[in-house]
């Protein structure tokens, strides 16, 4: 055998900042965050913005075209923001990228270009997959708009639609450019969407960080009323967190079968579907995590008062935690699925402690129903 073999190293540089009023026009922090190209000219941008936001903050997108026009220097913006559909909705077939991919095409936006994403997880999800297969990858910069997007999906490295019934199963790994955390964005959200980000912050508190969790403990009651210091905190450590697990865990592009961050997701995909995406990730998240927990104890891993305590507080902040869906036999399909995306063998996170998450390769069938079963009576 003849061979050639080589190691081939990328270093990147991912970015998450926090600002207010990003898009006022004295803000400089998109500005300083875009760049001239080698002749000295301004790139060009086009702007993608979910039309749930923008319909909400109808004075948003004639603040997008003022800001630029007072920044004329940051970027040139090739044409007004495109509004875009939003939710699980944009993410149900290809047909939202191919039309971001043609405005792209149409507006000449290469890899020196930036592709601006304002919206949802799941607004970000589609126009990071165009972003990252026009021109085999353009510079996108992400500006979350929901509490769970800041937390959580808007500060990673995944784009990504669903198919053949399966979340994200068409995506890529493309690190942003840089991620922009505005908390005015928050502003028009629903109780229920704010909420619904709250659960990413306990779910890397539960398996990362058992200080992260008594500071949420301590602003349960804060958070449930939306009190913006407490948001700010939990915004600010969930996605530092969540950072930190990208850069350091050693497996950025999920190569492996280990995936911490998804600790209350194998029951949480497949209730999202089951509902036909009715139900918030969020809300599905809570629901997992609950199932896992009542798990964990009950395979004598977790002891009962951590138990209590994770269950506690995501009652305090809000969650419902049992869903009809659990009592569902498709349900169970959600393990082996989730089996077949992380590609491997089935690597489940849950607790032996708070703060202290670890990995199994096997679920047994009967301590499930057992915690579907206590999880039901428990919410009675």
């Amino acid at each position: 055998m003849d061979l050639i073999e080589r190691t081939i190293r990328v270093s990147w540089q991912h970015r998450v900042l926090f600002t207010d009023h990003v898009f006022a026009p004295a803000n400089p922090t998109l500005r300083d965050n875009l760049g001239r190209d080698e002749q000295g000219a301004p790139r060009r941008a086009l702007v993608v913005l979910d039309e749930s936001l923008a319909a909400a903050q109808p004075g948003l997108a004639v603040a997008i075209e003022a800001y630029f026009k007072a920044n004329p220097d940051a970027a040139r913006l090739v044409a007004p923001p495109i509004n875009c559909k939003g939710g699980e909705q944009t993410k149900a077939s290809w047909s939202s990228v191919s039309e971001l991919l043609a405005a792209i095409d149409r507006h000449h936006i290469d890899r020196h270009s930036y592709l601006i994403a304002v919206g949802g997880g799941a607004l970000l999800d589609m126009a990071g997959l165009a972003a990252a297969t026009a021109h085999r990858g353009l510079r996108h910069i992400r500006i979350p708009t929901t509490t769970l997007s800041q937390c959580d999906s808007g500060v990673g490295v995944k784009n990504g639609i669903n198919a053949f019934g399966k979340k994200n199963f068409i995506g890529t790994f493309s690190p942003p450019f840089a991620v922009i955390n505005d908390f005015q964005l928050l502003d028009s959200l629903s109780p229920r969407d704010k909420r619904a980000g709250f659960v990413e912050a306990v779910k890397v508190a539960c398996i990362r960080d058992r200080t992260f969790f008594e500071l949420l403990e301590t602003d349960a009651v804060a958070l449930a009323r939306f009190e913006p210091d407490a948001m700010r905190r939990l915004i600010r450590r969930c996605a530092e967190l969540h950072v930190n697990h990208i850069v350091t865990a050693g497996d950025p592009f999920e190569s492996g079968s280990a995936r911490p961050l998804d600790f209350g997701h194998w029951a949480a995909h497949k209730l999202e579907q089951l509902s036909n995406f009715t139900l918030r990730h969020g809300e599905a998240v809570a629901t997992g995590i609950a199932l896992d927990v009542i798990y964990a104890r009950r395979a004598g891993f977790l002891d009962t008062g951590s138990a209590s305590r994770v269950l506690r507080l995501l009652e305090t902040l809000g969650f419902e935690l049992f869903n009809p869906d659990l009592q569902r036999e498709e349900l169970l399909a959600g393990l082996e699925e989730f089996r077949e995306h992380l590609g491997g063998r089935l690597a489940i996170t849950l607790l032996r402690d708070i703060g202290d998450g670890f990995e199994v390769n096997e679920m047994k069938l009967e301590l499930i129903q057992e915690a579907m079963a206590e999880l039901r009576e428990r919410c009675k």
